[in-house]
Order: structure tokens, then C-alpha cells, then sequence
């Protein structure tokens, strides 16, 4: 996917209003009207809203005589999905990097209490025998 497609894709979902939008279409196709009907907006924001998703390939509209259907088209959602996949793998690696370095630190710091521990009796044990 070209970048400039991709960054369009985020632009789009960057919209919380269009990311309802997107949500609604889940179900299947729609009219115009009965998409922005949960919305306190006007229906020509609505249709702007729409522009900016069908721009970025993210809805398709129809017409059928008087009906407008809106429909997802996923195949953006797609590519974003991809692109932000490798990121995922790399700070589930990272995390599981930091994972074993904590255990590590937890080990040896419960070694360390272990020790203490047996140097204090160690001692203990000594003031009694003097006793």
C-alpha cells in the first residue's frame, strides 16, 4: 500500500465520528439518513464525513433511486491492520525483552535476600556461641 493511501486511511479513522460511521456499516449496508440518525448533526455534515471516508476508499455509495447505501469497504482497514501488525510484533518482542530482564533482576535480587538471610543467621548463630 503506498504511503500516501495509508496516511489517508489514518486521517480518515482519525475522526471519531467517522470511526462510529465505519461501525454502523459493520452491519451491513445503510442509507445516509439512517447513519447519521445516533448523530447530533446536520446531514450535510454527515455527508462530509462520508466524502472524507469515500476519499479514502474506506465506503462505497451507491444509488438506487431515492436510496444513498453506504457500504464498508474493508480493504483499507486491511492494509492498515498490516502496516500496524509489524509494529505489534516489534513491542511484543520489546516487552518480552523486558520481561526476562525483570525476571532476571527478580532472581537475583530474591538470591541476594537469600543470602542476606543466611549471612544474618550466620551471625546470629555466632553472637550465641560467644554467649
Amino acid at each position: 500500500m503506498p504511503q500516501d493511501r495509508l496516511s489517508t486511511t489514518f486521517a480518515a479513522l482519525a475522526d471519531p465520528t467517522r470511526r462510529a460511521i465505519l461501525a454502523r456499516l459493520t452491519a451491513g449496508e445503510t442509507s445516509v439518513t439512517e447513519l447519521a440518525e445516533p448523530f447530533a448533526m446536520s446531514l450535510p455534515a454527515i455527508s462530509k464525513h462520508l466524502k472524507v471516508l469515500e476519499r479514502a476508499g474506506l465506503i462505497a455509495r451507491g444509488r438506487e433511486a431515492q436510496w444513498r447505501p453506504c457500504r464498508l469497504e474493508a480493504e483499507p482497514l486491511k492494509d492498515a491492520t498490516q502496516w500496524l501488525e509489524r509494529y505489534r510484533a516489534y513491542w511484543e518482542r520489546s516487552f518480552d525483552r523486558l520481561d526476562r530482564y525483570l525476571q532476571r533482576v527478580q532472581a537475583q535480587a530474591a538470591d541476594g535476600k537469600t543470602k542476606s538471610r543466611v549471612s544474618a543467621a550466620r551471625k546470629d548463630s555466632a553472637k550465641r556461641r560467644k554467649q
